[in-house]
């Protein structure tokens, strides 16, 4: 398996001392060799190692934790001979194996249309996988291969999938459709650098095979696994005889929203209680498999992980629209986005982030299943309903150890009332929570943004349109720019607006320098009318660092996390401006941290953190990190960037100078002027000397001065 170096330096310390007692202190005076590190540092690297062995806290048979004091480890510890080799590292895993249907044939008729429509369901269905908790093992022309935690990630992966390009493919003439068939199982594969082999994944390779044109065929094991937990049907096709397999693979097609290829199963009456009794068998054999597979990575139904810390931790799943109307989405997320918001300001509770939590949305969710998968106990959920202007709200509070409800409770109210109502749940959830709240919180607990509904809806409108490219920002700038007109002193309204001026430089869209005085400006007079404000704070944080005010940019991102303990887009901001002014150590607890916060964590976290160990000369999981940023957001420039530093330090050229060709062929005219531009280190001088040296020897040009600025 792969440990994080802290991670594996921690099993090393405590197999060298089986048995004993360590004590806090002197495990992370070992680990962080005297650096003063938070409390959550070390608690978090014990739990990643429990989740890498799958140790269950309750019931450890690894790491025992003494009350107080510190760990132990309590599994037996064995040294191999000089001449024995390590056993191959195995898991049981669900794996996923899509390939396109008539492949050849496309090709044969519009060779490059049909690589640029492949390329696009790639990245979709990479989008996908990553959405799902997935991890793409790795592409073979036509085909992926992907592997997930559990089988239920996996089939809802498949289906949104196949949903996804069916949609796409509906523009498309029958004879240029780039359709996918998928075959998923659940077994145990070989691990070995980075890949995944042996006869589970050859199942998949064969169920794919079994698979009809934008249908699913998966293994009896997965479904057995699977269970009731996903609205799908299953159609039973029965054993089949496929390709260098001895066994039949007994299979089921996937029915999503009604739809899945009918093939009758090949059997014959004379064989239908032999196959009966075989069938049974293997029904039960997955059962046991499945069984196993939960206990050995702790988790089970009737439990969730412990905490990181004695707080509460709860996860806001996305409130449900119940108008019917689609369009009325934003204002359910919108809800949900505030609530997340306000409960973030208490220190004495951790909250996940926005991101994760939406991944649920439109999903049929067990709220165990959530509690375990984002590590918290409790679970808040509910629905929206409005119609013109009045508004219901039903809410619970689940707490997931128990399955028990906390508290529940249904609003009705008119639209002018939306803020006391949020207040009003907010207020129930810490209380029911027992909450210990400092006074700072308790005056800050109730304050608003803004008091006119009209300009909220605005802004909720705006928040939609932050999807990364420059067209959608300059409508996210037009709505925050009517919501201010309704309401002058809307500050959230005035750090949005300050983030589209700030991004459109930075990703880039723009070389016009101007965007950042922009940027700035929003920011301050965000500030101004509500110092409190966390988005407002991390908003200067990045505009300030952005005008290369590194000391104040660092003050105002300090802010932002005070004001919201639990926010993760603040502790990741202050992470990421860290690194770039000097503190790259401080900066990579930061960004863990936000990754803690928030598990269903956005690209742009792994880019951070990256980039704190390409700074911290950790060079090959730098490399490691940024290649996974790649995969995910491929035209995002600052990882391609430091991707041709890193590998042309590692003498790398060719990939070096195949990742500045990447950059040339997005951002056309970038060059080594345009990357000072945008180049916001603060110390040395050896540490630019080190990044343009890596850039010029990738490829990229000088450039020349004057060249014409974007339009903001």
């Amino acid at each position: 398996m792969r440990l994080e170096p802290k991670v594996m330096a921690l099993l090393v310390y405590l197999a060298e001392r089986a048995g004993q007692v360590i004590t806090r202190e002197e495990l992370e005076r070992q680990l962080w060799a005297g650096v003063v590190v938070s409390y959550d540092s070390l608690t978090g690297a014990v739990q990643k190692l429990r989740r890498a062995f799958g140790d269950d806290p309750r019931d450890p048979r690894i790491i025992e934790t003494i009350s107080k004091t510190g760990y132990r480890l309590i599994a037996g510890v064995r040294s191999l001979a000089p001449d024995q080799e390590p056993p191959l590292a195995r898991k049981l895993t669900a794996i996923l194996y899509a390939d396109v249907a008539r492949y050849s044939a496309l090709t044969g008729a519009d060779e490059e249309g049909t690589h640029r429509r492949l390329s696009t369901c790639l990245d979709l269905l990479t989008q996908a996988i990553d959405r799902h908790d997935g991890r793409v093992v790795h592409y073979a022309g036509d085909a992926i291969l992907a592997d997930f935690a559990t089988a239920t990630d996996a089939i809802a992966c498949a289906a949104a999938v196949q949903r996804t390009l069916a949609a796409h493919n509906d523009e498309l003439p029958p004879s240029s459709r780039v359709q996918f068939r998928i075959g998923i199982n659940l077994g145990e594969v070989i691990v070995d650098r980075d890949d995944i082999y042996g006869d589970g994944v050859n199942i998949a390779a064969r169920l794919e095979s079994l698979a009809e044109p934008g249908g699913i065929c998966i293994s009896q094991a997965a479904r057995a696994a699977v269970g009731n937990k996903l609205p799908f049907a299953y159609r039973d096709i029965g054993p089949q005889k496929v390709k260098n397999i001895h066994r039949p693979v007994s299979a089921f097609h996937v029915v999503v929203d009604g739809k899945a290829p009918l093939r009758i199963p090949r059997v014959s009456i004379r064989s239908g209680a032999l196959f009966a009794s075989a069938l049974a068998l293997l029904m039960a054999t997955a059962v046991i498999l499945w069984m196993v597979s939960t206990r050995e990575s702790g988790q089970s139904d009737a439990g969730v992980a412990q905490p990181d810390s004695d707080r509460p931790t709860i996860a806001v799943l996305p409130f449900q629209t119940l108008s019917g109307e689609a369009e009325q989405d934003y204002f359910s997320d919108g809800i949900t986005n505030d609530i997340i918001t306000d409960l973030s300001k208490f220190s004495n509770l951790l909250v996940i982030a926005s991101n994760s939590v939406f991944v649920y949305k439109g999903r049929a969710v067990n709220v165990q299943t959530v509690a375990r998968e984002l590590d918290v106990r409790y679970v808040l959920e509910g629905s929206v309903r409005k119609a013109d202007r009045s508004v219901r709200i039903n809410a619970q509070l689940i707490d997931a150890r128990t399955n028990h409800h906390v508290w529940a409770d249904r609003f009705d109210f008119e639209l002018d009332d939306i803020f006391r109502v949020q207040d009003e749940i907010t207020s129930t959830v810490v209380t029911s929570l027992n909450v210990a709240l400092s006074q700072d919180e308790k005056d800050r607990a109730a304050i608003r943004h803004t008091s006119v509904v009209e300009a909220y809806d605005l802004f909720l409108r705006g928040r939609t349109y932050l999807r990364g490219t420059r067209k959608a920002h300059v409508q996210a700038r037009k709505l925050f720019d009517q919501a201010i007109e309704l309401d002058p002193g809307f500050a959230a309204a005035h750090a949005e607006k300050s983030f589209t001026y700030f991004s459109s430089f930075i990703m880039p869209m723009s070389r016009d320098r101007r965007v950042i005085e922009a940027s700035l400006r929003a920011a301050e007079r965000a500030v101004e009318l509500d110092d409190t404000l966390p988005l407002a704070q991390a908003r200067l944080a990045w505009a300030l660092f952005a005008a290369r005010r590194h000391a104040e940019a660092i003050a105002a991102g300090r802010r932002a996390v005070a004001l919201g303990p639990s926010d993760a887009e603040a502790h990741a901001q202050l992470g990421n401006v860290l690194n770039w002014t000097g503190d790259a150590m401080e900066g990579r607890r930061y960004i863990e941290r936000a990754m803690r916060l928030n598990p269903n964590y956005p690209y742009y976290y792994l880019f951070y953190l990256g980039h704190s160990h390409y700074l911290l000369k950790d060079s090959d999981r730098a490399i490691e990190l940024m290649q996974r940023v790649v995969t995910r957001a491929p035209y995002f420039l600052p990882v391609r960037r430091h991707l041709a530093v890193l590998y042309t330090e590692a003498g790398r050229l060719e990939e070096a100078k195949a990742q500045t060709a990447e950059v040339l062929r997005i951002f056309p005219g970038a060059s080594i002027e345009d990357e000072r531009a945008r180049c916001f280190y603060r110390w040395t001088p050896d540490l630019m000397q080190r990044f343009f040296a890596g850039l010029r020897e990738s490829g990229m040009p000088e450039g020349v001065a004057g060249k014409e600025p974007i339009s903001m």
